[in-house]
């Protein structure tokens, strides 16, 4: 049975130099930018370059996270650091945004890539989609059972399968209330974890109710070894180095077929315990928060932690051959474990005058490998009668073997790319729009008089639509699960749409791109693939599909910017969905028979919480509303209007207020259409 991957973060150096020390097969580590870890120390590119060698040195490997989505402002900087990047010879980049990927590819020769958690990939049909671009692993989201992941585990492509660590309470990717709050978006790695602050359904002031436990899977080792999981992934590029160095000696020896240390891995970082709840199917006692007590049990562990990666871990063996011969240089060769090998040369020998130099001697002095990765394995001597050598000299050339055996065992593990200049598309071809469609979100067919009347396309999700009774499908946009639960069943959900007559398929997430090609629908991108730039709408015309909402998070002078072949639009009104979750904070807290379809933070702004059945999801507060402001909305051809539980006489009313113009409102916000988010 093949062993996975031990896959480390590393926020610095010494996570880095902990991570490798105490055993990590990799390591996943961001740079100065483009990470969606903005707030850890990161690496510099002359520190990158550090990193990347000490990998190598091991034999390990360094993924370089750029998972975060881009602006076209951001596109040139973000080519000329993945050529630095792959300049140096990181092994794969973590990609999110289509755009980067994009970018990457045009610029790096062959480049390994990894689909980022944040793209969402939750599926065997989202895992075949990220195939199909050429990715060569997905990052899968935390929210799947074992049996979701064995059924990615079958589609020839490498899993990593997140083993340790925190858990947000929204799904990857989907998550907005950070941006929303504080323009901190969790998508441009800034995210400021509101979710961890009071929350509560059932007036608990003290209560966290978005706060989940960190996960711990390290007792679960065969069984993701069965599913055929390529890479365990810790989390925690903001955690300490003690913290990394407790997780990597845990699953190290659980993967080694030794118990892991669980008291340390608790004490060092939890929430009031592990969990294991996605993995298993049992969401029941899956919340937690950090307690005075997780944050002292950490004072009494940090120096033995800190003793795991005090010296450099003995990965290799080293076996020499040593020539003494009568006025030749002394002449010494270095073998290390996977038949890598150097020769050096020395001093030319003395005549000895006292004792002559032996093996033992050799040996002796050979044996001394110190701080370095290997281990000695023996000697090979040719020595002539008679000759002498000195200590120092031995060492000497000891000392140069040893550097030039690591120098080129980082050479052999280096990969080597070739890199191209990146063209910016400002050649593609399109023309600056106008508005030309409002579309309509309804959430039941109840609102559909309304909408049918006055939109010029209507989205209503998939199972209402077999209950409606028109003629014309032209007008109607299916909008599927947001979160897939079951493939299959959502597979033979619209395929029974599309027999009844419908023809546009709203793509929330990768996997319905893969999807609706297959079943025959017209694709149309919304809001949760995070489009963002003009390489992103470069690819998803490449890929077919007609249109495309663009990302929330977008300000609307970026938006102008765009350049299209396939319409674009925003969301310009309703309550948006700020996250996704997959386990339900109400039920949790008071239970579904006590659901008041709420939560309210700790300054008493309440947020209604959607029920799908196998997922939920938070909206805000306020409502986004831009009727007053249509003429600074530019180069867009739609308008989508957001609708939740307004009344068929409220829809109606405001389709004519973004159709005529719009009168002002109070109590309102404008998104982050003018204010943005901060990159």
């Amino acid at each position: 049975m093949h062993t996975p991957e031990i896959l480390a973060p590393a926020g610095s150096m010494e996570s880095l130099e902990a991570a490798l020390r105490c055993g990590a097969d990799a390591v996943y580590a961001g740079g100065s930018l483009f990470s969606a870890r903005q707030n850890a120390s990161n690496f510099t590119l002359p520190k990158l370059e550090q990193a990347v060698k000490r990998c190598h040195l091991y034999g390990a490997k360094l993924h370089l996270a750029v998972n975060t989505v881009i602006f076209d402002s951001q596109t040139e900087e973000f080519a000329e650091f993945v050529k630095q990047a792959a300049e140096i010879g990181i092994d794969a980049y973590i990609v999110q945004d289509l755009g980067a990927m994009n970018i990457i590819k045009e610029v790096v020769s062959s480049p390994v890539l990894h689909a980022s958690t944040q793209m969402t990939i939750h599926t065997p049909h989202g895992a075949e989609f990220a195939r199909s671009l050429g990715f060569q692993r997905v990052v899968l989201a935390r929210e799947l059972n074992k049996t979701q992941i064995k059924s990615i585990c079958n589609k020839n492509i490498e899993t990593e399968v997140f083993v340790h660590g925190a858990l947000c309470m929204s799904v990857s990717g989907q998550c907005y209330l950070s941006s929303v709050i504080g323009q901190r978006s969790a998508n441009k790695g800034m995210c400021a974890q509101p979710c961890r602050l009071p929350f509560t359904s059932c007036d608990r002031r003290d209560a966290c109710a978005l706060s989940l436990k960190d996960l711990s899977l390290a007792e679960r080792l065969d069984e993701l070894k069965s599913l055929g999981v390529t890479s365990l992934k810790i989390e925690g590029r903001m955690k300490r180095p003690e913290y990394v160095a407790a997780a990597v000696t845990a699953f190290r020896a659980a993967a080694d077929g030794n118990p892991p240390d669980l008291k340390n891995l608790r004490a060092v970082f939890s929430r009031s315990g592990f969990t294991d709840g996605y993995f298993t199917g049992n969401l029941n006692n899956m919340f937690g928060t950090r307690k005075k007590e997780d944050v002292t049990s950490a004072k009494d562990v940090l120096p033995s932690l800190r003793q795991l990666y005090k010296n450099e871990r003995k990965s290799d063996s080293i076996y020499f051959k040593a020539s003494i011969h009568k006025e030749k240089p002394l002449s010494i060769s270095a073998i290390d474990g996977n038949k890598n090998s150097v020769t050096v040369y020395g001093a030319v020998p003395d005549t000895a005058l006292r004792k002559p130099v032996d093996e033992a001697f050799l040996s002796r002095q050979l044996s001394k490998l110190g701080e370095t990765i290997f281990t000695y394995s023996g000697i090979e001597a040719e020595i002539e009668d008679g000759l002498a050598v000195s200590a120092k000299d031995i060492n000497e050339v000891r000392r140069n073997a040893v550097n030039l055996l690591s120098e080129k065992r980082i050479s052999k593990n280096t990969p080597v790319y070739k890199t191209t200049d990146y063209i910016k598309k400002e050649n593609f071809k399109y023309n600056k729009k106008n508005i030309s469609e409002i579309r309509v979100r309804i959430s039941s067919k109840k609102q559909m008089d309304s909408a049918l009347t006055a939109a010029d396309k209507i989205i209503i999700p998939a199972k209402e639509f077999l209950d409606l009774n028109i003629t014309d499908f032209s007008k109607i946009i299916i909008e599927p699960p947001r979160f897939i639960s079951d493939e299959n069943e959502t597979c033979f959900l619209l395929q029974k749409c599309l027999e009844k007559g419908a023809l546009n398929l709203l793509c929330c997430n990768p996997a319905y791109i893969k999807i609706g090609k297959d079943i025959g629908f017209k694709l149309h991108g919304d809001f949760g693939l995070n489009i963002t730039n003009t390489e992103s709408l470069y690819v998803l015309n490449e890929l077919g599909l007609e249109s495309a909402v663009l990302s929330f998070e977008m300000k609307l002078s970026s938006i102008e910017k765009l350049q299209s072949e396939i319409n674009t639009g925003i969301i310009a009104y309703g309550h948006l969905p700020v996250m996704l979750m997959k386990n339900c904070p109400v039920k949790n807290e008071s239970g579904c028979s006590n659901c008041r379809k709420k939560l309210t933070d700790r300054t008493g702004r309440t947020y209604k919480v959607v029920c799908y059945g196998n997922y939920t999801e938070l909206l805000n507060p306020e409502c986004l509303y831009m009727a007053d402001r249509l003429n600074e909305i530019k180069n867009v051809d739609f308008l989508t209007l957001y609708f939740t539980d307004e009344s068929p006489e409220e829809i109606g009313h405001i389709i004519n207020l973004y159709k005529n113009g719009g009168e002002k409102r109070n109590n309102i916000t404008r998104g982050l259409y003018y204010r943005g988010v901060l990159i």
